[in-house]
């Protein structure tokens, strides 16, 4: 099946309008294509004025198979997989089809410098401490700029015009993004950890690994891997790039580490001695493997070790996760909502120091996860635990599995929810929000699922 050319330049269809859709359509736009918008949902409140300032066409709510004439180029959300029956009839008929980090990669400048952070866990909070770390660097040159996008909530398209040669864009880089690539290539790419995530959307652990792997597909021998020297998945990555590790546990030939409790760089036959590691600001080990991976991304880069030591002992972590909001009677309480998926909420468990009352579930969206794991981690860190939410079943049923027995099914209202935590917490304990589980269906996002705890919490009297 062909499409019939056009007479009147190129044509743009933008499937799903959330941010990365506003974003490319706005690049689009001021790139000379006809832009066309296109969602399931028929009206997105505030859209209108997300898009002032620029000319489209607006299709919402009509199904996409039935704009594939008109467009040269469809630019699909993240939350769309590639194997839709829409996307492959756009493609057998002519139809370009990537995703935003694709689009935003296209039109940076070419001596941008990309440094990109992948993996199940720890994606955001090593994106913002890599992005210190090089604003801080370009301070210091005086020259250049450092952009922290992708993922971690600010497309790439809405800066990529502004790129210039010698600036650096840190990005975090998610499986369900990768998936449409064509030439996005980083030149430094860090790998924290794979896990089961996502498996509803991929069909299989197989096809979810396969996804992460493309960060590195397009990589050349001038280019770096960072990978977790203590994750057989990310260890085995095979790529063109440069590889240096990083490790919390032993000592790596290339690459970071830890010995005698002193964070280490190696590369080259040089090592370089930055702080000790409990300077590190950011509360856990899993933090710890995130710190590394940021000094790798750097030190490979070129950014002098005393910057990024002096970025380690401040950098406070980012918002949604293990975040202290407040304490209440004695009770200390933190948001940590980004824990979308067990394997997150695992190390957040981990790195808690005082009893702990947990809150699973708080969404109605299933993953297919299994919970069994973060039972198995509690080692008596964990005193009581209250769910609530779809997965709520589940979850219960894996606590029986575990023979963990503190666990209380409260109503779907949040609110309750917390009070019910804070009632089983006494002074000196902690309550973690910690979901294991996605936001969906009972909140817009995670964000809001964590700001409305927040607000909550300190609305306490």
């Amino acid at each position: 099946m062909c499409k019939p050319p056009k007479p009147n330049g190129k044509t743009a269809l933008i499937v799903g309008m959330a941010k990365s859709g506003v974003s490319s359509a706005k690049l689009l736009y001021k790139k000379g294509y006809n832009v066309i918008i296109n969602d399931l949902k028929s009206e997105i409140p505030g859209l209108e004025e997300e898009l002032s300032g620029i000319k489209y066409t607006n299709r919402l709510g009509v199904a996409p198979e039935a704009l594939l004439e008109e467009a040269d180029l469809m630019v699909i959300s993240p939350v769309i997989p590639i194997f839709k029956p829409f996307v492959k009839t756009a493609i057998r008929m002519g139809v370009e089809v990537i995703g935003e980090i694709e689009l935003g990669y296209r039109y940076c400048n070419r001596k941008t410098d990309f440094v990109c952070i992948g993996g199940t866990n720890g994606k955001t909070t090593t994106t913002a401490l890599t992005g210190e770390i090089f604003k801080a660097h370009h301070a210091r040159l005086g020259e250049g700029r450092a952009f922290v996008l992708g993922n971690i909530g600010i497309p790439i398209t809405e800066h990529a015009l502004e790129t210039r040669p010698g600036d650096t864009v840190v990005a975090e880089i998610a499986s369900l993004q990768l998936e449409s690539i064509v030439n996005f290539r980083c030149n430094a790419a860090g790998l924290l950890n794979i896990s089961e995530d996502h498996v509803n959307r991929f069909g299989s652990m197989e096809n979810y690994i396969a996804a992460k792997m493309r960060m590195f597909e397009n990589q050349t021998e001038a280019d770096f891997a960072i990978l977790n020297a203590d994750d057989p998945i990310v260890s085995a990555v095979e790529t063109k790039a440069r590889k240096l590790f990083f490790s919390r546990l032993h000592e790596v030939d290339e690459g970071a580490f830890v010995r005698n409790g002193r964070i280490f760089f190696r590369m080259d036959g040089v090592e370089t001695e930055l702080i000790p590691a409990n300077e590190v600001r950011i509360l856990g080990a899993h933090n710890l493997e995130n710190a590394l991976c940021a000094v790798a991304l750097s030190m490979c880069r070129g950014v002098p070790a005393d910057i990024i030591s002096e970025v380690l002992r401040t950098f406070p972590g980012v918002e949604h996760r293990i975040e202290f909001t407040r304490e209440f009677k004695g009770v200390t309480f933190y948001n940590d909502s980004k824990g979308t998926n067990p394997e997150s909420t695992i190390k957040a468990v981990e790195a808690m120091t005082k009893p702990t009352v947990l809150i699973l579930g708080a969404g109605n969206y299933d993953k297919q996860s299994d919970y069994r794991p973060v039972f198995r981690a509690f080692n008596g860190r964990i005193k009581a635990v209250v769910v609530n939410g779809s997965n709520t079943d589940a979850i219960m049923k894996a606590a029986e599995e575990e023979g963990y027995g503190n666990i209380h099914a409260c109503p779907d209202d949040f609110h309750e929810l917390i009070y019910t935590a804070f009632s089983y917490a006494e002074s000196g304990d902690a309550v973690l929000l910690s979901p294991a589980c996605a936001s969906w269906g009972m909140f817009d996002n995670y964000e809001q699922r964590g700001d409305i705890f927040k607000q909550i919490v300190n609305e306490m009297q």
